[in-house]
């Protein structure tokens, strides 16, 4: 009797054993504790939910991060668990649409998934959801928005970390110091030639030469023409025969004519005489910068006797590079600043342009009009000369830095909120010293990155290559 009973338990261990192993190898396995719980036990069990909803992919059985949006078995021959709407995982940054029914099309206004990509910005797309080997669950992408796909999302912590700053478009003047070096000259409008129309022997030259200083007024030389000579007696008789002394008419323009002083037209008509010899006085203030007169010599008519410079005013010639040259304008202030005279700097503006560039230098030529009244600077002196660039009116400008230059374009990124930045192509006009003029591409009032944007750029580029690469991918 005993030992029937020893083999009536034998077996039921058994049995027992074999069954538990078929139901583990099948799935089917019961948890233990349910079994001696109060629960199996009789208490009652909440009935489970039971999922609703379009069926959306498969699952790994053991939760393995392993996604299928077919039916598929693991590599040991149990089935994926089918996942339904009700059933899905919900996104940070996406609002699950309702439940629908299996084929049903999206309603109006709604966006269609088109695939989920990688949370971390690798290469890997999905149809369905899924998570990463973190996971972290990937993230949607949006019909209509691989346009967006360059816009980059960065957290407020991040921001702070990376040194992300930001700053307001504005107009504002657009200007910049160009130094080129420059060379004083003469004003040639005030370079006078003493010289005479009619055949005349020189008397009496004034104790003048080169480099001295004369006044206007001053006598320079004695002269005999005989044409003058002629001329003035006919003028004398015509007065005394009760002509009327107008400088205009008769004798008095014939004396003009030939080169006559006024001051030796007044005094013959006062006289009524023509004196032995003519005084000729200095025509302005200046520099004798030649002197060719010498007592006793005959003059033809044309030779030049004196060549006497006005320093009241003086010019600079700056040389400035092609580049630099077509933002300059025509009034553009400048300073001038000469070695020899430490600490003094001269004031003026871009007087003229010049219409062509040197060949060998690729320069344009600047001329800058100077007040001299001190005589301070000579010609032929080296000059530093700054002039301002750019446009004189407001204009649309951005900082500097704001600016990335790729060589074939040129970007800013606009600040969007909430961690939004959209890079923007631009086109620049003229660089100031602290400012670029944008003539198109952002408007005053807009929100740009001026500080750590090439991170921003980085960021931009790679979620534009990662669309490009799996835009493709995800086409049916």
């Amino acid at each position: 009797m005993k030992s029937f009973k020893l083999l009536l338990l034998l077996g039921s261990l058994a049995v027992a054993g074999g069954g538990g192993y078929v139901a583990g190898t099948r799935g089917l396995a019961t948890n233990v504790n349910q079994l001696f719980s109060g629960q199996a036990l009789g208490e009652t069990m909440p009935p489970a939910a039971i999922p609703t909803g379009k069926l959306i992919y498969y699952r790994h059985p053991d939760g393995a991060p392993e996604y299928s949006a077919t039916p598929k078995e693991t590599a040991d021959g149990r089935a994926f668990v089918a996942v339904r709407e009700s059933e899905d995982v919900s996104f940070e940054t996406v609002k699950k649409a309702p439940t629908e029914s299996a084929g049903a099309t999206p309603k109006a206004g709604e966006r269609k998934i088109l695939y989920y990509r990688n949370p971390m910005g690798l290469p890997d797309t999905s149809k369905v959801p899924k998570k990463d080997s973190m996971g972290m669950d990937y993230i949607p992408v949006f019909e209509g928005g691989e346009a967006d796909s360059s816009v980059v999302k960065v957290s407020l912590g991040k921001l702070q970390r990376t040194g992300v700053k930001t700053a307001t478009v504005e107009k504002a003047v657009v200007s910049r110091e160009i130094r080129v070096p420059g060379t004083v000259t003469f004003d040639e409008r005030l370079v006078r030639i003493v010289s005479m129309r009619a055949d005349s022997f020189i008397e009496g030259v004034a104790n003048v030469t080169t480099g001295d200083r004369v006044r206007k007024g001053d006598g320079l030389f004695h002269f005999y023409s005989k044409e003058i000579a002629k001329a003035g007696a006919e003028y004398a008789t015509e007065l005394r025969g009760g002509g009327k002394p107008d400088l205009n008419v008769g004798g008095a323009l014939q004396l003009r004519n030939l080169g006559a002083p006024e001051e030796a037209i007044r005094a013959i008509a006062r006289d009524r005489s023509v004196p032995r010899s003519i005084a000729y006085l200095s025509p302005s203030d200046g520099v004798v910068l030649e002197r060719n007169a010498t007592t006793g010599m005959m003059a033809e008519a044309g030779d030049v006797l004196f060549r006497i410079a006005d320093m009241s005013k003086v010019w600079v010639i700056a040389d400035v590079p092609e580049y630099d040259a077509a933002n300059i304008r025509k009034g553009a202030p400048a300073t001038v600043k000469v070695r020899n005279l430490p600490g003094k700097v001269f004031e003026g503006t871009v007087d003229l342009i010049y219409p062509e560039l040197q060949t060998q230098t690729r320069t344009a030529r600047m001329r800058i009009e100077l007040s001299n009244g001190e005589g301070l600077l000579f010609a032929n002196m080296y000059a530093e000369v700054e002039i301002a660039s750019g446009e004189t009116a407001p204009v649309v400008a951005v900082p500097n830095s704001a600016v990335i230059d790729t060589g074939d374009r040129q970007v800013v990124f606009v600040d969007k909120g909430e961690g939004r930045f959209e890079p923007r192509d631009v086109t620049l006009g003229a660089r100031g010293d602290d400012r670029t003029q944008v003539t198109k591409g952002v408007e005053a009032g807009e929100k740009i990155v001026v500080s750590a944007n090439f991170l921003l750029d980085a960021e931009s580029n790679l979620n534009a290559a990662l669309n490009g690469l799996t835009t493709s991918e995800v086409q049916p």
